[in-house]
């Protein structure tokens, strides 16, 4: 349960650098996320979970 709290903690530390470093950036990619097609957010959102998997069983063995 701590390494959820860990992974949590972590994303909202990199959505916070995201916005605080860049906010124009940030808001420059809510808006093209805004005008993709479900099509391409889904392929993003998909090939983004199979990074995430891979970087935890590199890690975690």
């Amino acid at each position: 349960m701590s390494d959820l709290a860990v992974a949590l903690g972590l994303v909202l530390v990199i959505e916070g650098l995201l916005w605080a470093a860049a906010p124009d950036f940030a808001v420059r990619l809510l808006t093209a996320a805004a005008e993709a097609s479900p099509q391409a957010l889904r392929t993003a959102g998909v090939t983004a979970v199979a990074a995430g998997v891979f970087i935890v069983w590199l890690v975690r063995g």
